[in-house]
């Protein structure tokens, strides 16, 4: 039977390196997007760089059956999902107040409604079988309060407490959960510089898209329950959890700081 591994957005950024390490790993990959035309670009590029059977699927996983859709698209292929990676994301950057409602109705269907109703649906096929991995994207935001990303932070945090739930959960099962919590990673998210990203690249500070598939893979195949890629990442997470939340109100005065706020 042929082993597939089913990667949301896989059509740029990180979902698209999951995509690409999966193959080097000789599976087979269900590319998962919104944007059609990127899906069939980087499943072509699969299909000839590593060999492997690359079928795209276009669907909005903001809508209230995508997932659904996704299984049942899964169900017709000639091979078994051995591997879900719920990658698919958003970032907004503003206050709640001037967040739009369809905005937020995304934001948490992507983050929180359909990563949840994925893994019902396919863990309950790998626990069937015997075997299985699924990973979970969330933040390193997940640990503490953001001002200006209360939203994105809140839905990273259920991922968070949802992920480890269900590693409990499946124990003993054959199905392994992983959440990962990265920090800032070089994608299109940020609206950097090319001086400003290789800085932060260099001192560690920002993640390429490459090393956070890497390692989070290796998490994920090692059957780890979380994984926080880079040293920063793990320091960032042990001192916000350490912290109150309340040493954000200073910072939160300073005047520059305040000028952000008012712009979000």
């Amino acid at each position: 039977m042929k082993r597939f591994a089913l990667v949301t957005g896989a059509s740029s950024g990180i979902g698209e390196e999951y995509a690409r390490q999966l193959s080097a790993k000789g599976y087979n990959i269900i590319v998962v997007s919104e944007r059609d035309a990127e899906n069939c670009r980087v499943a072509e590029s699969l299909r000839a760089e590593y060999g492997v059977e690359a079928l795209p699927l276009c669907v909005d996983l903001t809508e209230a059956d995508a997932a659904q859709r996704v299984f049942d698209f899964a169900q017709k292929i000639d091979g078994d999902v051995e591997i879900v990676v719920n990658n698919a994301g958003m970032l907004l950057f503003s206050r709640l107040e001037h967040t739009a409602d369809d905005r937020l109705d995304k934001i948490v269907a992507l983050h929180c409604t359909t990563p949840t109703k994925l893994c019902r649906l396919f863990a309950s096929a790998m626990t069937r079988r015997g075997r299985g991995y699924i990973l979970l994207m969330s933040s390193v935001t997940a640990w503490t309060p953001y001002p200006t990303i209360s939203h994105y932070a809140a839905t990273k945090a259920y991922l968070k407490s949802f992920g480890q739930s269900l590693w409990y959960e499946m124990r003993g099962r054959g199905v392994s959960i992983t959440t990962v919590f990265p920090s800032a990673v070089d994608t299109p998210f940020y609206n950097l510089d090319d001086k400003m990203r290789r800085r932060l690249l260099c001192c560690g500070l920002m993640l390429s898209a490459e090393d956070v598939a890497r390692r989070a893979l290796r998490a994920m195949l090692r059957r780890r329950r979380r994984c926080l890629p880079g040293f920063w990442t793990k320091l960032e997470a042990a001192v916000c959890a350490l912290l109150p939340a309340w040493v954000l109100l200073p910072i939160m005065k300073i005047p520059a700081v305040k000028k952000i706020l008012e712009r979000v």
